[in-house]
């Protein structure tokens, strides 16, 4: 591709698989410079800009945050700083897609473990939606802290558990 071709958001968006939202997203936020305008006020990009956003779409499929990112793409801009820097980043992702594997696995224990339950029943009562009224401590604090710490679990006239009067929503 000739690197002064200008594109348009249009093709932009069509070449990297991005929505044109997305596109004019990472612009306001700075992750992709703004492009300049044609005499219309169209958007006109530059192979580097589609090379960014190739690069922005790829840490974004690796689970990478914006602001991970924003400090990736500011070490790559700087090339002359050392590859410890992205170590360092790259790291503590790394912790936390581990947490999140953790937590991942918790939850596959409980469900297969729940829906085993569930295979063999043919009553009125289902395991899974019991399971789903309980609160799982075997999840561990990261799910645990999700619960809302006023809602209580009571059981009303019916056979499902209903929600006490005193949980909050929202």
């Amino acid at each position: 591709m000739d690197d002064s071709r200008n594109i348009v958001i249009g093709r932009l968006s069509k070449d990297t698989g991005t929505k044109v939202e997305t596109i004019r997203y990472y612009e306001r936020v700075g992750l992709l410079p703004a492009p300049a305008r044609s005499e219309g006020g169209y958007r006109l990009y530059r192979i580097d800009h589609l090379k960014r956003l190739n690069f922005i779409r790829r840490a974004r499929t690796l689970g990478f945050s914006i602001d991970e990112i924003r400090t990736l793409l500011r070490l790559a801009d700087e090339r002359k700083r050392p590859c410890a820097e992205v170590r360092v980043v790259a790291e503590a992702h790394l912790e936390d897609v581990r947490a999140k594997i953790a937590d991942l696995k918790a939850m596959e224990r409980v469900l297969r473990d729940t829906v085993a339950r569930c295979a063999k029943g043919t009553g009125s009562r289902c395991p899974v939606i019991e399971a789903l009224y309980r609160e799982a401590p075997s999840l561990g604090p990261r799910i645990a802290a999700v619960r809302p710490p006023t809602a209580q679990l009571t059981r009303g006239t019916s056979s499902a558990p209903t929600m006490g009067a005193s949980s909050r929503h929202g």
